[in-house]
């Protein structure tokens, strides 16, 4: 099957973007101080959200395909939580967030957003992405459930920073999966309640 790249919007629309042709065969791994130096590259030269989104996502693909590190770069989840996250790259002052992250199946997320555009490639197991939209101009805090996505491995999905979404990993498995994130507004970081139209810092 070939992998699959998402774009997910503030307003709850998502649509599938066009598949990425290798262009050229790489036949050395793509470093991850090779990969950061490019995410620098376009993050100092493009402001816009869906566009940076748009640059990097070849970025991750070609990180997918040609760095078997990534594979194992990943913590075992724990038992209690059901999930964990290793942190790869993270440093002050600098707006990029790379994890690795790991949910035990069944586990699922609280239906939030992220308050910064992020990117979300799997590595292994299967998720559903419930995507969610505001409804209500009176409570900004309404949503309604929009629709799902089943990503597998090599599928690529990326968020404007008010895309509002809940994950769950599938099948019997862990879903181990690359998240990248801009600089979060963390006062502008919800989760949402869809029954009580609420909305707390998340």
């Amino acid at each position: 099957m070939i992998p699959q790249d998402w774009l997910v919007t503030d307003d709850g629309q998502y649509q599938a973007w066009s598949a990425i042709a290798e262009t050229e065969l790489f036949t050395n791994p793509y470093r991850l101080f090779r990969f950061l130096t490019n995410l620098e590259d376009i993050l100092q030269n493009i402001n816009d959200d869906s566009q940076r989104l748009q640059e990097i996502r070849p970025l991750v693909r070609r990180l997918l395909n040609y760095s078997e590190w990534l594979h194992y770069e990943y913590v075992e989840p724990n038992p209690d939580t059901g999930w964990s996250v290793l942190t790869l790259y993270d440093e002050p002052d600098f707006p990029l967030t790379v994890q690795t992250v790991v949910w035990l199946p069944g586990q699922a997320s609280p239906i939030h957003n992220h308050a910064t555009w992020g990117i979300v490639a799997i590595i292994s197991g299967q998720e559903k992405n419930t995507i969610w939209k505001k409804v209500d101009p009176e409570n900004n805090d309404a949503i309604e459930k929009v629709g799902e996505l089943i990503l597998s491995p090599g599928d690529i999905i990326s968020f404007t920073p008010d895309a509002i979404h809940n994950v769950e990993a599938m099948g019997d498995e862990p879903t181990v999966s690359l998240n990248l994130y801009g600089e979060t507004d963390y006062d502008q970081r919800f989760e949402f309640d869809p029954i009580t139209c609420t909305a707390t810092n998340f």
